[in-house]
């Protein structure tokens, strides 16, 4: 277990059991973006408590960024070792993979995290409510350094497979844009 794995220490300042259950489940961070909580990632989708034998059966579930995800096995191990620190025995993680991620679910306080980190946050919506329409056109994306709109794409796929890598072309430093999904 590392220091990095929790956002903050979790105080019990909520009624419903649902909600504490929540709260437990959203200090867990992303392993490749430590400062974003899953919460903030918009990857928690839903927790549930039931009783079941005199012992609160949690229920959490989370939504990949995109189906080969490698951190899933740590948040999912991140998300046991919270619960457990929390007294919660009987803790089930459920992966699912429909309705699929996308960088609309992020919070706006996720993506102001990102840009304070270094990365330069999704621009725009996703098309994955819409159907049919107009073509997207490519925006230029803002250096999280500068502040600069002149930037360039050097490629597609950057340290993982949801960002791409950039630079700015007036302070010529390089960084991570987290693509729109």
């Amino acid at each position: 277990m590392t220091a990095a794995m929790y956002i903050s220490d979790f105080e019990s300042r909520t009624q419903t059991p649902r909600q504490k259950a929540w709260d437990i489940a959203a200090t867990v961070v992303d392993p490749e973006i430590p400062v974003l909580s899953i919460e903030d990632l918009g990857i928690l989708r839903d927790v549930a408590v039931t009783k079941e034998h005199e012992t609160d059966h949690v229920k959490v579930t989370i939504t990949p960024t995109y189906s080969g995800c490698p951190a899933m096995d740590a948040i999912r191990d991140d998300l046991k070792t919270a619960f457990e620190k929390e007294g919660y025995t009987d803790v089930e993680v459920d992966l699912v993979l429909a309705p699929a991620w996308s960088t609309d679910w992020m919070t706006e306080a996720g993506k102001q995290k990102l840009q304070e980190y270094g990365i330069a946050p999704p621009t725009g919506k996703s098309n994955a409510a819409r159907h049919a329409g107009p073509i997207r056109l490519t925006m230029a994306v803002k250096c999280p350094q500068c502040s600069s709109l002149n930037t360039k794409e050097l490629t597609r796929f950057g340290s993982t497979s949801c960002k791409a890598l950039y630079v700015c072309q007036d302070c010529k430093e390089p960084f991570d844009y987290f693509k729109v999904l």
